[in-house]
């Protein structure tokens, strides 16, 4: 059967060029350790998640009502936290460097069967809407004890990261919708 029939045509490559592609194509093994770095940081946010829960635990008879809510919070932003480090770790390597072979798998997260570049930056960015929350909800229950000036700061922050979703979503939203169009234009020739 030749080329022609089945469909790839042979090209034949400059051996030069051949080479500086499969160099630029092995590149990205250069973000594994990158990712395992993370796996390190995440290891050090359960640590954190620990003591900070061992404290609650142990001084709960000692301190207040907000102190412990402020401590709690701190616990969840802790978990938003390692949440962003495993779509961050899982969703780039899978992305960027190689497949997982999770298919079939019992504990595969749902999102990673459909996660691409564009649904990873709008997934990263709700989470870390999710996280700038906690933060400000920290800086509204402790507000007596905040300069007016960083209370300010903070609500501006988090709705930049609010209002950068948004645009982030739509971009992609209008991307789709023009791949969709020229692939339907494509079919209907």
């Amino acid at each position: 059967m030749s080329s022609a029939q089945n469909g790839k045509s042979q090209v034949k490559r400059n051996p030069g060029l051949t080479f500086l592609a499969e160099v630029i194509f092995w590149s990205r093994w250069l973000q594994a350790p990158l990712y395992l770095g993370l796996i390190v940081a995440q290891c050090v946010y359960v640590y954190l998640f620990g003591v900070e829960l061992y404290h609650l635990v142990h001084e709960a008879h000692k301190i207040g009502e907000t102190e412990i809510m402020l401590i709690v919070l701190g616990l969840i932003d802790v978990v938003m936290i390692a949440n962003l480090l495993v779509m961050v770790i899982i969703g780039g390597y899978e992305t960027f460097v190689s497949r997982l072979n999770l298919r079939e798998h019992p504990d595969q997260p749902e999102w990673l069967a459909h996660v691409n570049a564009a649904t990873m930056k709008i997934k990263l960015s709700m989470a870390l809407i999710g996280i700038s929350s906690i933060h400000l909800l920290k800086t509204f229950i402790n507000a007596a004890q905040m300069s007016e000036h960083t209370i300010k700061w903070q609500v501006l922050i988090h709705i930049t990261f609010i209002i950068s979703a948004v645009a982030i979503a739509y971009t992609d939203r209008i991307m789709t919708r023009t791949l969709m169009d020229s692939h339907d234009r494509m079919a209907a020739d």
